[in-house]
């Protein structure tokens, strides 16, 4: 017969449940007991070198200090904060940018777009300044949002898409207008009127209110060519929008389900008029040489002229 194995008795905690059912006292290993003495150990430290705890109406603000560049240029020194750190990090990641803008600021823009380290930089620092500053209306790629915020992507530009005309929109800003004509015409005349819109980019249109609406495009009653121009193809020196390039701003033509949504779309924009196109100026938000790279970057987006 085999030896049976001599078994040490287990060691319990005393406490039983139903007569039978026993807890057993088991250690914890003694890795895992340092392991927790060091946490600890760390927290202690932690608490001594960093902010922690709250202490009165303030906090303990540990014995570490961060340096930073203040706002007039001098050196100040401050218990470490994340707001320190975050200054601090800036000011290091500004000072390697430094040569980089100081060479696009004294390069004309064309220079700028030829030279392929330049043209890296703007593309990284453009797209982050474009981030912060412009994305919230233009989108992060720049496509914009029909009936709210033009396209940057693309070669249809309200105001013109030069470097010089892209610079003047961000210094300046824009703000684009248009009347409404839902009391000055009748439901008749805005139906024409906008059946002419859309037959001026081949889409389907009631070519007898077509007609009708042309004669009311170019006449005083309406004066649409005026703004548009007698050919319909815009004014970049006021904004107003080439109405026969099939590019669609205000109006969501393209997200028209069918011809009576696309009619209607336009018809409310005649009607309802436009007085949203408003971009801020950011001359003062931003330094010129943000606003020149910013150009740069807009006009790279694949639109610039």
């Amino acid at each position: 017969m085999a030896n049976e194995t001599a078994r040490t008795p287990v060691q319990t905690t005393g406490h039983v449940w139903d007569g039978d059912l026993q807890e057993y006292n088991n250690p914890l290993p003694v890795w895992w007991i340092y392991a927790f003495y060091v946490t600890i150990a760390f927290a202690v430290i932690y608490w001594i070198i960093y902010p922690s705890w709250p202490v009165g109406s303030g906090f303990l603000k540990g014995v570490g200090s961060i340096s930073y560049v203040n706002q007039q240029g001098e050196e100040e020194s401050w218990h470490w904060n994340t707001r320190a750190k975050l200054l601090r990090e800036t000011q290091a990641a500004a000072a390697l940018q430094r040569p980089y803008y100081d060479k696009i600021a004294s390069l004309p823009y064309d220079q700028i777009t030829k030279d392929p380290e330049l043209s890296s930089f703007v593309l990284s620092a453009g797209k982050a300044i474009f981030s912060d500053n412009c994305a919230p209306c233009h989108q992060a790629g720049g496509q914009g949002v029909i009936g709210h915020f033009p396209n940057l992507t693309d070669d249809d530009w309200l105001y013109g898409g030069t470097f010089e005309k892209i610079s003047e929109s961000i210094h300046k800003g824009r703000r684009g207008y248009m009347p409404p004509f839902g009391e000055a015409l009748e439901a008749g005349q805005i139906d024409a009127l906008a059946n002419y819109v859309l037959s001026l980019s081949g889409l389907k249109a009631d070519a007898e209110k077509a007609a009708r609406g042309r004669e009311l495009f170019h006449s005083h009653a309406a004066a649409c060519y005026y703004c548009h121009g007698d050919d319909a193809k815009g004014r970049q020196d006021i904004g107003a929008p080439n109405l026969t390039d099939k590019v669609w701003l205000w109006a969501d033509v393209p997200g028209a389900a069918d011809d009576a949504g696309r009619l209607a779309a336009v018809r409310r924009v005649i009607a309802g008029g436009l007085d949203r196109g408003v971009m801020p100026a950011w001359e003062g938000r931003l330094s010129e040489e943000q606003i020149k790279l910013l150009t740069v970057y807009v006009h790279e987006l694949g639109g610039g002229k």
